[in-house]
């Protein structure tokens, strides 16, 4: 298939940097209808590389939304080395999502995670200069993994302290991807479950999974919550719509509205939030997550079955009282 040369270069810093695949390894490729063309620009980096790959078709091989990953495919993922999920996320399809991770968990399989990739993330996050996010991404590591209490403010009125859990680890995803942990590209952030989160967030920025689609960016009409012992216990919004089914989907199971994820976006190379959840987690500041808290990696015993990320803009950050991003900005250099 032909497709915009415009891709190539996203295309190769998946293949060659992030995922670093070499010509004895074998490839899975998961794509759908939307993402071809970006499908295939991957292909072509994979062909240039020499591997062996595989590429499926979502609406191939079952209906869509899915209900579960479908089988064919795992039995093939079972036997790759490195694998490239690119496809835009339907309703109600985390499920099916999480079971494809629990393969590429148990296999320890090199895997880039794209979801609601589109050709404006290929042309912008995607050409950014990941090793140079690794280098910070490591910094930031290094200041986080030992502390007690991370504080983060906005001017438009986010005040939110998290205290952390020495039992849980800190997690880097920083795009340049190991078989230890799966990433989504384009990579730039470190993450943990938190002991505990308090405060306000004001969500100018974006909220995740099919509400991103559904709302974009945020900027205009923000959705403030409030968080009360890692619980949402408030949600506001003058977009009443918005307000209703984000509550509604924090409220899916019992763990829904509890924190399972308090994340630094690290890419540098990303300037403001674009209304692209995939990309805009990645942006510098702080995000949390309601819902499932990846265990696997963080080491938190508890589980949901719905995950649903928040961003914000322009954040000043306290690291046990140490500040390491005033603005938006980071004081850490890369």
């Amino acid at each position: 298939m032909a497709f915009d040369p415009q891709l190539t270069p996203g295309a190769r810093n998946a293949v060659r940097v992030c995922l670093r695949v070499q010509a004895s390894e074998k490839v899975t490729v998961i794509t759908d209808e939307v993402n071809l063309e970006i499908a295939a620009a991957l292909v072509r980096e994979l062909e240039e590389v020499g591997c062996r790959y595989q590429t499926w078709v979502l609406e191939d091989v079952a209906t869509r939304p899915l209900t579960d990953f479908p089988l064919a495919i795992a039995e093939d993922l079972d036997s790759s080395q490195v694998s490239i999920f690119a496809a835009q996320a339907q309703t109600n399809e985390l499920k099916s999502r999480m079971q494809m991770t629990d393969v590429v968990n148990r296999r320890k399989t090199r895997h880039a995670h794209m979801v609601n990739i589109n050709k404006r993330i290929m042309l912008e996050g995607m050409r950014a200069d990941f090793l140079k996010v690794d280098r910070l991404s490591v910094k930031v590591l290094e200041t986080v993994r030992k502390a007690k209490q991370i504080r983060a403010k906005t001017a438009a009125g986010t005040d939110l302290v998290a205290d952390l859990n020495p039992n849980y680890r800190w997690v880097k995803t920083s795009g340049i991807i190991s078989p230890e942990k799966w990433s989504n590209l384009p990579g730039g952030e470190v993450f943990t479950t938190p002991g505990e989160v308090n405060g306000t967030f004001v969500i100018d920025g974006v909220v995740g999974d099919y509400l991103c689609a559904k709302f974009g960016d945020l900027k205009s009409s923000p959705l403030t919550i409030q968080v009360k012992g890692n619980r949402l216990i408030e949600a506001h919004s003058a977009n009443k719509e918005l307000k209703d089914d984000f509550w509604a989907y924090t409220h899916t199971d019992e763990n829904s509205n509890r924190v399972g994820e308090f994340a630094i976006g690290t890419n540098i190379e990303l300037k403001d939030v674009i209304g692209e959840i995939l990309q805009d987690e990645k942006y510098p500041g702080v995000h949390i997550a309601f819902g499932n808290p990846y265990g696997a990696h963080t080491g938190a015993e508890w589980y949901s079955s719905t995950h649903i990320d928040v961003v914000g803009r322009n954040f000043d950050i306290w690291v046990d009282g140490e500040q390491i991003m005033r603005g938006g900005q980071f004081l850490i250099e890369a």
